[in-house]
């Protein structure tokens, strides 16, 4: 059972690494501090060797799934950290849309064959 889902650990670890290279970038000061751009390339290049991990191997993640949940992941979190963070807007569209969005995430998961 843990080997079947391993691919799916390494994609949701691959969206949480892109949640976290792109709220870096807000602070690389349009990538000129040499810190917070050192963290963005770690996070990003983290987060492109996961989704290559959760798509490799016979149990792997097929491209079209694994790509739609790891921008899904990406975009929901970095959202959500926009409103939890930053103050960014949280009316009721807004919110229901992001919902909608995770629970398609989720979906995905739930109709993948492997």
């Amino acid at each position: 059972m843990i080997a079947s889902q391993q691919p799916w650990i390494f994609l949701l670890l691959a969206g949480g690494f892109e949640i976290a290279s792109t709220t870096i970038y807000r602070y690389t000061d349009g990538l000129s501090r040499p810190g917070p751009t050192a963290l963005l390339l770690a996070a990003g290049i983290a987060s492109l060797y996961l989704l290559n991990r959760a798509m490799s191997g016979p149990t792997g993640i097929p491209i079209g799934t694994a790509y739609a949940v790891w921008t899904g992941l990406g975009a929901a979190g970095t959202a959500l950290i926009g409103i939890a963070i930053y103050q960014e807007p949280a009316n009721l569209a807004r919110v229901a849309l992001l919902a909608l969005l995770i629970f398609s995430i989720v979906g995905l998961k739930f109709i993948d064959p492997h």
